[in-house]
């Protein structure tokens, strides 16, 4: 592919990417009214597995080709680049408050979850077995989010009449039907999908272009290729004023990355990980979740400060994935 079409393919991608977040962000929020949601909750299912499924496909098929350590190094890579870099970013777009369900429920569930992921990991090694109960513990916590989030809509009503306002402020034009709700998140994850390979295919071919080496271009335009949903669905959401559905997508996107990626790959085939990955890069990851955590719960917001401190972590973070595989 020449220079020409690579540039094509990159502002094309670009552009189908911001329309599907555009849409999917529409869709959700709509959805969000029609059943009394919170917009954080369909952020933290719908659209956290919509946007992870870049990560599920690209994991699957590391384990497929026994390549164990893509497989767990894409989830640290997307985890860590969805809390530092998109959460640094929307953040200096604006400060992002922290909803109080977010604060005592999903963050918690989130610091967690990646927990247990070092017990998993402490004999290198996924099993099919602990690949089949991350995904058992996944569909677990789903069910306890969606069904803690419509208890305490019964018991209070200001929760719907919130999600209205936000719809109001948010979508000038909501869809009227469940039906058209649908589509429009249906579509808008197909756009985010097909966006996505088309900006990772033409941004690669650019750092060809400009000599980058294969482990360069691997750990950063591949790693972020994988979060590029995240990423410009939170930042359409923060340009909105949408801050609960950013929260929910970046913490729900790390939670399934941590059960749904890498319980998929271990079932479809036994993981065998570097001590390495057991060690510091499950570290590095543990540590950018302590960080946004810390944030989150002691200013109860992630203010531009705090956002330029993510993005300088995320870029040690590439640091250190260029030094140790130059």
């Amino acid at each position: 592919m020449n220079l020409f079409w690579a540039i094509i393919l990159l502002t094309v991608g670009l552009a189908i990417l911001i329309k599907g977040a555009d849409w999917l962000v529409d869709g959700a929020v709509a959805i969000a009214q029609h059943f009394g949601m919170s917009p954080l909750i369909i952020g933290l299912t719908i659209v956290a597995m919509g946007t992870s499924a870049p990560e599920v496909a690209a994991s699957v098929g590391f384990a497929l080709s026994n390549a164990a350590d893509a497989a767990v190094g894409n989830v640290y890579g997307s985890n860590v680049a969805n809390l530092a870099l998109v959460g640094g970013l929307c953040a200096l777009i604006r400060p992002i408050t922290v909803t109080k369900a977010a604060l005592v429920r999903d963050i918690p569930i989130m610091l967690v979850v990646s927990g247990l992921i070092y017990g998993i990991f402490y004999d290198l090694g996924v099993t099919r077995l602990e690949g089949l109960a991350m995904l058992v513990l996944f569909g677990g916590l789903i069910s306890y989010m969606i069904h803690s989030e419509r208890i305490q809509a019964l018991k209070n009503k200001l929760i719907v009449k919130e999600a209205q306002a936000i719809i109001e402020q948010v979508v000038p034009h909501p869809p009227k039907t469940l039906w058209v709700s649908s589509l429009l998140i249906l579509i808008g994850l197909i756009c985010l999908s097909v966006g996505a390979k088309l900006t990772v295919k033409g941004a690669t071919v650019l750092g060809q272009y400009a000599g980058l080496s294969d482990a360069v271009i691997g750990s950063t335009i591949i790693a972020v290729g994988t979060s590029l949903p995240e990423l410009i669905t939170c930042l359409v959401a923060s340009f909105r004023g949408h801050d609960d559905l950013s929260i929910g997508n970046l913490v729900g996107s790390n939670i399934f990355n941590m059960l749904l990626v890498i319980g998929a790959a271990g079932v479809v085939r036994p993981l065998s990980i570097s001590a390495r990955m057991a060690g510091i890069d499950y570290g590095l990851m543990l540590g950018i979740a302590i960080l946004f955590s810390t944030v989150a719960f002691i200013f109860k917001k992630v203010n531009r400060p705090a956002g330029i401190l993510l993005l300088l972590s995320y870029a040690c973070y590439l640091s250190y994935l260029f030094f140790i595989n130059r």
